[in-house]
C-alpha cells in the first residue's frame, strides 16, 4: 500500500544515484575543457637577431653597446621563468651563459664585418 506523498520504496535512492551520476559527469567533462590550458606550449629553439649598426666597434663604449644588446637579447630568447620556479631559473641561467659565450664569440667574428649578429637557444 502506498500513501499519497511518500515516495514508492527504492525511487529516492535512484534519484539521489542520478544526482551523483550527474555531478561526476559535469565534473570530469569541466576538468576535460580545463587541461588543455595547463599544458605546455610546445618550445622550439627560439632566435633573436642583434644588430651592430650604429656602433663603433673600435671604441669602448661601442662594444659596451653590443654586449648590452647581446644581454638582453639571451634574456628574449632564453626566457624568464617565475620567482617560484627554481628548476627553470636554473635552467635559463645556464641557457643565457651559454648563449652569451656563443654569441660573444660569433660577434667578435662578424662585428669586424659589419653584420648583425644571430642568437638562439634551443628549450
Amino acid at each position: 500500500m502506498r500513501r499519497a506523498g511518500i515516495p514508492a520504496l527504492g525511487t529516492r535512492g535512484s534519484d539521489m544515484f542520478k544526482t551523483i551520476k550527474f555531478t561526476l559527469f559535469a565534473a570530469s567533462a569541466f576538468i576535460i575543457n580545463v587541461s588543455p590550458a595547463f599544458a605546455e606550449p610546445i618550445a622550439g629553439p627560439s632566435v633573436s637577431v642583434v644588430s651592430t649598426a650604429g656602433l663603433d666597434l673600435s671604441s669602448a663604449a661601442g662594444r659596451a653597446e653590443l654586449d648590452h644588446r647581446l644581454v638582453t637579447a639571451a634574456f628574449e630568447v632564453c626566457g624568464t621563468p617565475s620567482d617560484v620556479d627554481l628548476v627553470g631559473k636554473n635552467q635559463a641561467r645556464a641557457c643565457r651563459a651559454d648563449v652569451l659565450l656563443k654569441a660573444r664569440a660569433q660577434s667578435q667574428q662578424l662585428a669586424s664585418r659589419g653584420s648583425a649578429i644571430r642568437i638562439a637557444a634551443a628549450r
